[in-house]
């Protein structure tokens, strides 16, 4: 049985520390993308999109700082979940700063058409020590897209860590969804890894 899933990744320049202005931007991105390519179900967005995060050695003010950290759920991914289900897309909003009591995480939601989230993925391995606000996330993280198949989501560096990859296809994602966002000169490199772990764990 073939299976049709269109996915756009979208990388774009950020309000700079605005994670509310930088979140009406991409909500007009997904506007733009249902119209002019209405075979795509599914957006995502570049790693630490939603903060408006605009290179990893750009320390944030305190008030910056606590701006940008956001519960989730809370108000913005409230806000990212209208833009789901306005346009009726499947919504991988990047990733976000997430806090969890006195924790930061590096995170990475998927939002149902519905506007639903229906997984949340913690960074394993966070980028030090760009990331040295970030705690580690703990598990792997999979969700199904009824017929189409079965998602995973890895963040950035995890990238570097086969186990990460294998560890997610032997969980039986056929797709791994991974924001990045590396502005340094191993980028190309990591296009290479990328382009090995789907060959050797036969995903997308």
């Amino acid at each position: 049985m073939t299976r049709l899933f269109g996915v756009a990744g979208v990388q774009m320049s950020v309000v700079a520390w605005d994670a509310e202005a930088t979140v009406e931007k991409m909500a007009r991105i997904v506007n733009r993308i249902g119209h002019s390519y209405p075979w795509v179900r599914m957006i995502l967005f570049h790693e630490l999109c939603v903060p408006g995060l605009v290179q990893f050695d750009e320390r944030p003010t305190l008030e910056q700082w606590e701006r940008v950290r956001q519960t989730i759920p809370g108000p913005l991914t409230d806000r990212l979940c209208a833009i789901a289900r306005s346009e009726g897309k499947w919504l991988c909003p990047g990733s976000m700063y997430e806090r969890d009591g006195k924790l930061t995480y590096n995170t990475s939601i998927v939002i149902s058409p519905q506007g639903e989230i229906v997984a949340k993925y913690r960074k394993l391995f966070p980028w030090y020590p760009f990331e040295a606000e970030s705690t580690p996330g703990t598990e792997f993280c999979v969700f199904d897209v009824p017929y189409a198949g079965r998602f995973g989501i890895s963040i950035c560096y995890d990238m570097w860590f086969p186990e990460m990859i294998r560890a997610l296809a032997w969980m039986g994602a056929e797709v791994i969804l991974h924001p990045t966002m590396t502005p340094t000169l191993d980028r190309d490199l990591e296009l290479v890894i990328s382009q090995s772990s789907a060959i050797t764990n036969q995903c997308y």
